[in-house]
């Protein structure tokens, strides 16, 4: 029997937090049984697309939504169900935006339409979301999607979400949903000393106290928090570097702040990377003073990393999964995240694999679940 052919609907399949969930999932699932295609809206090649087509996944590019005026959009995606009527699964992480693919899967009859939560914004703050960086088209944007939200239940027939805080945010009150956890293979984060060694060495940082963060250079990851918290440390105690990891819009401006701040030679500035398992593994603390979030696979595998992990308060509690992360208020001074960050200098990495496994956050377990509802599109 041919495998059941699941479409996985993203913006662009780059090493972001949903695309990097997914990609465990895919690597782990049979796929004899259970294949990923992937629908994208961005032209261009995403650091994901070579392993994806590598495993039998089939990518298929669209142009991006415009939600003011989406009838061409429309209009392409009923040419691609057209001519392709093999799915019986959609599975859009379009957040609010699910509600465009999922309206034309509904008029083509697709019987499983998936809408996946992955983002809690609690307020839209305009101010303040210019002054971190954000065009008028990127506030407006956001503007919409609270709008959109009121439409996900019309064409969505599973509510699926990251954790209970991003599904409240994105499906209205009291509409059921189902988390799918953010898993990760917690074996390839275990510390591992000699991998440790052999980064620090690399990157000229072995005898640096280290400081990272994963994520996209955009406002909400609050990267200019992030500068003036190192800056802080700095002044307390040289010996310490700064590890960015990631892409984005944001880099540039990023990167000249740290210029003013003259702290940008304490800074590696890594961009897009496959190997981040190992990365992890140079860092002895992790920092992530967002603004908004879901329930951020980075913070999972930092944890499973044993790094001291500090998280801004904005962030849902269901990522506390070891005694290592504690949340911090972004609303206080840089100086206070610096003093808890430098607290623990000392501390020694820990083995957190059966802590995350027993959380439920391993890709082991997670796995047989979901394989089991793609195959029969219902949960046991």
């Amino acid at each position: 029997m041919a495998a059941i052919r699941v479409l996985q609907v993203f913006t662009i399949m780059n090493r972001g937090g949903a695309e990097s969930m997914i990609m465990n999932y895919y690597r782990n699932i049979n796929r004899d049984k259970v294949q990923f295609d992937f629908l994208v809206h961005r032209k261009e090649k995403a650091a994901f697309d070579d392993e994806i087509e590598a495993m039998g996944g089939k990518i298929y590019k669209l142009d991006p939504i415009n939600p003011l005026s989406p009838n061409s959009y429309y209009r392409q995606l009923r040419e691609f169900f057209n001519e392709h009527q093999e799915y019986e699964i959609v599975h859009s992480h379009l957040n609010t935006f699910s509600c465009f693919p999922l309206k034309i899967a509904k008029e083509f009859n697709i019987q499983c339409r998936i809408a996946h939560a992955h983002i809690a914004i609690e307020k839209i703050k305009i101010k303040e979301l210019l002054s971190n960086g954000e065009d008028l088209k990127e506030t407006f944007k956001k503007l919409i999607k609270f709008q959109l939200k009121k439409r996900i239940n019309k064409y969505a027939t599973h509510n699926f979400s990251c954790g209970e805080k991003a599904g409240n945010w994105l499906f209205p009150k009291n509409t059921p949903f189902t988390i799918m956890n953010n898993a990760i293979d917690a074996k390839a984060f275990i510390y591992n000393p000699a991998i440790s060694k052999a980064y620090k060495e690399k990157y000229k940082i072995k005898d640096q106290f280290v400081i990272g963060h994963v994520g996209r250079f955009t406002s909400q990851k609050n990267h200019s928090y992030i500068l003036n918290v190192f800056n802080s440390i700095l002044e307390k105690k040289e010996n310490c570097s700064l590890v960015f990891i990631g892409d984005g819009p944001l880099r540039e401006k990023i990167e000249n702040e740290a210029k003013k701040l003259s702290i940008y030679d304490k800074i590696l500035f890594l961009g897009v990377r496959s190997d981040i398992p190992e990365l992890y593994q140079m860092l002895d603390a992790f920092i992530f003073p967002s603004f908004y979030e879901g329930l951020p696979v980075t913070l999972i595998e930092a944890q499973s990393a044993g790094l001291s992990v500090f998280a801004s308060d904005k962030i849902t509690e269901e990522v506390y999964l070891t005694e290592d992360i504690e949340f911090l208020s972004i609303e206080e001074s840089p100086d206070i995240w610096a003093d808890k960050i430098l607290g623990k200098m000392a501390k020694e990495k820990a083995d957190n694999f059966d802590c995350i496994k027993n959380k439920g956050y391993d890709i082991e377990e997670n796995i047989k679940v979901f394989q089991e509802f793609y195959l029969t599109k219902k949960f046991e």
